[in-house]
Formats: C-alpha cells, structure tokens, sequence
C-alpha cells in the first residue's frame, strides 16, 4: 500500500484453459506520498492484445508500459488531457511497431484504465475490456463495450431496423475500436465519478466478463478482500473453462480516497494551453477608419472657426467634431489591441462537478441471494467432476457447505465456502499444468 494511501488492490492474470501464451497485460502506477497522489493519483491499467503470432501479446505488453510511463510524464496536466494523451502516445506507438514488420501488421489492444484523483474516478477506455464500480448492492459498468453487440443494441434502441438481427447469434468478440490498427485512435474517457470509502472498482479482459456475470463480479469483488476477491474472479473462469485470457483488478477505496472536490477548485484543462496566435496582418480597414474619422473632426473644426457662422452651425459643427474624434480614438485603440494582442484558440474546460461521457452504462443488483450462490456452487461442482482423489473430495465438501449456508441465510459464509471451492480447482488446474500433463478437469457445457 502506498504511503498515505488507505487503498488496498489486487492484480492477477491467467493464461486460461486454451490459449497456449497470454495475450493479457497489466498495469498499476501507485502514488508513493501524497503530494503526488493529489497529482496524478492512483493509475490501474488492463489490455488485450490481438493479432497473429506474438503480436497481440506485443501490442498489449506496449500499452501497460507506454500508458503509465506517458501520464507520468504528463503529471503537471489534468489527469483528464493526460490520460488522453497518454493512451493516444500508446496507440502511436503500437501502430508504428506494427506497420515495422509484416508479421507484426494490424496488431492491436484494448485499454481500459482508471484514474482515482481527489476529484473522484476517471475511466479512459478504447475496446471491450471493461471498468466497473461496486458500491453496496449494485455493480455499474463506466465504460462502453466498443464491440459488434453494443453497435447493433444502440441500433435497436434508437427503433433502427436491422434486418434480419438475432443478437444471440452476433459473435460477441468482434470489436470496433482498438489502439494500433491505425494510425489515430478515439478515446473515450467517462467521470470524474465521485468516490466514496469502501467502493470497489473492477477492471477486467473480456476473458473475464465473458465467463462470469456482473452480478456474480459484484458479488465476489463487493464482500471478498481484494486478494480474496481476485483469486476466486480468476478462479471462476477457469471453472466454467475460460476459453481466453484472463485478467482482472480489484481496488477497494478506503477513507483516504473519497472524493475531495469543492466548487473552489479549478476546472480541469481538456486540451492544451492555446499556442501563441502569429500577429495579424496591419489592419489597414481599422486605420482607415480613424483616419475618415480625424479627417471629419479636422472639418468639422474648421467649421467651427469660421467667423459667419451662426450659433446653430457652431452647435452642430462641435458635436460632429466630439463624435469624430471619439471614432477616431477608440478605432485606433481596436487597431492598436487587436494588432499587439491577437485572440488565440479557445481552451476547453471541465468545471467541478461536471462530467465527461455517458457512463454507468449499465447497472445490476449483486446482492447475495440463494439463486446466485446456487449458481456459482452447480458450476463448481460440474467442473470438479473432472478431478480425481483429495482435490475433487475437497470442492465437492466447499461447495456443499455454500449451498447449506446459504440455504441457513449465511449469505457471506457462502460466499466464503464458494471461494474456497474455486480456489481448490483453481489450484488443481495449475498443478495439472506444472506436471505437464494437459489434464485440467472437465470444462461444464
């Protein structure tokens, strides 16, 4: 833990059961006091690589790096203008290793990092891993899948026809927006979402997301320790066969991180501070002008001089001489300002209290409730038919004691006894790949 943090958070990453290297990548910056967490804050980062070969896992191992290493760098920024940026210098980079080399070509990743400043949480994100919020009884995904199924679900939300769409038959790991594949990438970033003490935040690949369900992520990420929590996240993957990589970040806020925003704040800079305008051109029209208007006044004061005029004429004649030469005045000082002190462009700003992008996109109960844990039990003890002997004895008797607790009510004793289930088969798997044997137990169907 970080000095003066009160922040506890786990990362854990996992081959899975048919991928023969992992394409995952993680990512944590920690603040090491806190003059620099009031900087730049804590910085967790996932991706998933893709691409033929070692690609992904390249393309994804550059993004963990290049991402903290820039928001570092950037630290005197906003963590708004430098998280963007920081993601934008990895895309850079990763597309320009890619285009280095055939084999290498059209390689990509997703990024999804979160951001805890003072001023609360920031998600800067680009593909399908994810970042979610577990506060109390509910789990809210702040970030947006760039994939096939979110594109066509907003079709069908907005009433646009799609003939033809079965969403059950989209494949679901087709994505729309990855660092590397081009040259230029568009980021989204969501918050700053206030932060309160005891909130958990989740970031994971999609090989997590894909085998465990959002309410079952908030359940074990909202009662388990970060550790704990991870672990049996990982675990339960790998329970129902995790047919990709998987990765996940736990981090549990604590009384130091809750928001600390107040209105006296300044806002936070989204782009950089406007470039020096290049000085105008004379402006000739403006001087013109004055010129008329002394060239009137200098008349009109002869006017005045003439010694047969009437008083009406002299009346006249002096009004017409004030208004020219006030026109004259203030045109040449428009001229003069314009010319010394040209306006450059315009800086965007984020005020405290607003907020960037359209997150919690979604949001469910993880309650504990009998027919979750019954879940998370039936899947366990259909991937323990798979072992053999002690291990298989031992996850059977685990999750014979969740479903009894919590059929008594003992929603987080259950909990307890699932997790020591998933952990038993978790730890058979990974005995089974050191001996080399290839037999990892069972996948349920």
């Amino acid at each position: 833990m970080a000095i003066g943090s009160t922040l506890d958070y786990c990362d854990r990453t996992d081959v899975g059961r048919r991928r023969s290297n992992n394409q995952d990548a993680k990512a944590v910056l920690e603040p090491w006091n806190r003059d620099i967490y009031n900087r730049r804050g804590w910085l967790f980062v996932v991706a998933d690589g893709m691409g033929a070969h070692a690609a992904g896992e390249m393309a994804s191992a550059i993004a963990a790096e290049q991402v903290p290493l820039v928001y570092e760098k950037l630290a005197g920024k906003s963590p708004a203008r430098a998280l963007r940026q920081a993601i934008e210098q990895a895309n850079t980079e990763i597309h320009s290793k890619g285009e280095s080399s055939v084999d290498l070509k059209g390689m990509g990743t997703t990024c999804t990092t979160l951001v805890l400043v003072p001023r609360g949480a920031l998600v800067g994100h680009v593909g399908d891993s994810r970042a979610y919020r577990v506060r109390g009884r509910r789990i809210e995904q702040l970030s947006r899948d760039h994939s096939l199924v979110w594109e066509l679900q907003d079709l069908q939300a907005a009433g646009e026809a799609v003939p033809g769409l079965d969403l059950r038959e989209t494949p679901k790991n087709i994505i729309t927006r990855s660092l590397g594949p081009h040259p230029q990438v568009q980021v989204d970033l969501e918050g700053p979402f206030p932060v309160e003490e005891g909130d958990v935040f989740v970031l994971c690949s999609d090989g997590l997301s894909g085998q465990v369900a959002d309410a079952e992520v908030g359940l074990l990420a909202g009662t388990l320790p970060p550790r704990e929590a991870a672990a049996a996240l990982v675990g339960l993957a790998l329970v129902r066969g995790a047919p990709d990589n998987v990765t996940v970040i736990v981090a549990r806020a604590g009384a130091k991180e809750v928001s600390q925003a107040t209105a006296g704040d300044p806002p936070w800079p989204l782009t950089d501070e406007p470039a020096a305008a290049a000085p105008r051109p004379v402006p000739w029209g403006l001087l013109a002008a004055a010129a008329a208007s002394l060239f009137a006044a200098l008349v009109a004061i002869g006017i005045l001089q003439a010694p047969e005029n009437t008083d009406l004429k002299r009346a006249v004649a002096l009004a017409i001489a004030g208004l020219a030469l006030l026109s004259f005045i203030s045109t040449l000082l428009f001229a003069f300002l314009g010319f010394l002190f040209p306006h450059g462009p315009a800086q965007r700003m984020l005020a405290v209290g607003a907020k960037l992008g359209g997150g919690p996109y979604r949001s469910h109960d993880c309650a504990a409730t009998t027919e979750l844990l019954e879940g998370i039990a039936a899947s366990v003890e259909t991937a323990a038919e798979g072992l053999d002997g002690a291990p298989r004895a031992r996850v059977e008797e685990s999750a014979r004691q969740a479903r009894a607790r919590a059929s008594a009510g003992d929603h987080r004793g259950a909990i307890g006894a699932a997790a020591a289930a998933i952990g038993v088969y978790a730890a058979a798997v990974e005995a089974a790949r050191a001996e080399g044997t290839g037999r990892q137990g069972r996948s349920p169907a």
